[in-house]
């Protein structure tokens, strides 16, 4: 077995090394985590937002029902939602949104975003890593670019982590492995691949440990490279991870059962608990994924179940955080690829529409309780402060005490900078 390792070491990919590694001498599988462990990169400075929560609503969440209301507007524009009074005195939202509603105060609402991509995958594309998607490079998602700009600061678990997240998920893009998110498929299940099989028992998981120390002192003596140091950290760390309590963060069956119910128990409402507890244990980046959003037939049919469980989930987090005393140190980001048409096709449904869409910010780092930038009568376009992807994402890593001018220069060459040329919007910043 050693020959083949000794192949698999000399090999281009030291990911795909480790990965072999554990599966043939562990016969686990915890690469995407351990494969976070083995690199510290360097520290940046510290931010109001310690943490991310970053929900994104896939499929394109539409604005005129959830956070941009019209009123005055024709049923043809408005539809089937009305307005419904907040906490915040003269700040509307959405009728299906009750629970939101009661959190406005924790709420910083842009309704001037735009972009100029109107298909799926280049939008999700786009507001995740603030570059255009192109097929000579693979641009970095804000949890890679947070780890790689302010370094590592979780010994055992992982400071960036996908729950439920699509299946072209932009990840680390060009930086190191090191930085990839923990992809969490679903919450209810857990964090998975965390044990062997039934017959390797604790016993002879130290034996084969032991065995492979004392294949290492002369392996390693006679092949001194990066990869085969990597390879003696990755079971060092394996083996401390496997053993740790650390991984309990994943398992909401400690919850309260009232507390699960509180968030909804659907993926995402347990998406959104979840990345409570990884937050509680200085995880810094966490991306919950919802979709279904993507309404061009009959929208009221499946609107209302769609944004209550949102509704749900978010109002729940708000205030599980509050009540934590972690919104403070968490910011929390609601937002989308683009937004909907206004005017209600003749399938009784809204097509795509870049133009003019909302997102929403709470928590550390953010002047909540209010709205920023409009669009015009009919959401059409963008009317006052119009905020880009790029400025969005520069609030973001702003908050979070990333360096907006620090370039990072990509295997190809080319230099890149957290938010492309985005400037942060001093009015949402705190």
């Amino acid at each position: 077995m050693m020959k083949e390792l000794l192949r698999k070491a000399e090999a281009p990919s030291r990911r795909q090394f480790m990965e072999y590694a554990a599966k043939s001498c562990l016969g686990v599988s915890l690469v995407p985590l351990l494969g976070q462990m083995a690199e510290a990169a360097p520290t940046g400075k510290a931010g109001k937002a310690k943490n991310v929560i970053y929900l994104f609503m896939s499929g394109g969440m539409t604005h005129l029902d959830t956070f941009d209301l019209k009123p005055n507007a024709s049923r043809e524009v408005q539809g089937d939602t009305t307005a419904i009074s907040t906490s915040v005195p003269g700040m509307q939202l959405s009728n299906w949104l009750p629970g939101l509603a009661t959190q406005a105060d924790k709420l910083a609402v842009v309704r001037s975003m735009y972009t100029e991509t109107g298909d799926h995958e280049g939008g999700r594309y786009l507001m995740r890593t603030s570059y255009k998607q192109i097929g000579t490079i693979q641009h970095p998602h804000m949890g890679s670019m947070a780890t790689h700009l302010l370094g590592r600061r979780n010994k055992m678990l992982p400071d960036n982590v996908v729950i439920a997240g699509e299946a072209r998920h932009p990840g680390n893009g060009y930086l190191d492995p090191a930085t990839s998110p923990l992809p969490v498929g679903d919450p209810l299940r857990g964090l998975e691949n965390t044990k062997g099989p039934e017959y390797l028992t604790e016993a002879s998981f130290g034996r084969r440990m032991d065995l492979i120390n004392k294949f290492d002192r002369s392996f390693q003596s006679q092949y001194k490279q990066t990869k085969v140091q990597a390879y003696n950290e990755f079971y060092q760390q394996a083996s401390t991870l496997l053993a740790s309590d650390e991984l309990r963060a994943f398992d909401l069956n400690e919850e309260e059962k009232s507390v699960r119910e509180e968030y909804g128990m659907d993926r995402f409402g347990q998406g959104c608990l979840l990345a409570r507890r990884l937050v509680e244990k200085n995880v810094r980046f966490v991306e919950v994924t919802f979709g279904g959003w993507d309404m061009h037939t009959n929208i009221y049919d499946s609107l209302p179940d769609r944004i209550a469980i949102m509704d749900q989930a978010m109002t729940a987090l708000l205030k599980d955080l509050d009540q934590r005393g972690l919104l403070k140190e968490t910011m929390v980001v609601l937002t989308t690829e683009f937004g909907r048409t206004p005017r209600i096709n003749q399938n009784a449904g809204r097509d795509h529409h870049p133009a003019a869409f909302s997102s929403v910010l709470a928590g550390a780092g953010i002047k909540m309780g209010q709205f920023v930038g409009s669009s015009d009568a009919e959401g059409k376009y963008t009317a006052d402060d119009p905020v880009g992807v790029e400025d969005f994402n520069a609030t973001i890593a702003t908050a979070m005490g990333m360096d907006l001018t620090q370039e990072i220069i990509s295997p190809s060459g080319r230099p890149f900078r957290v938010a492309a040329d985005g400037a942060p919007i001093n009015k949402l910043l705190s």
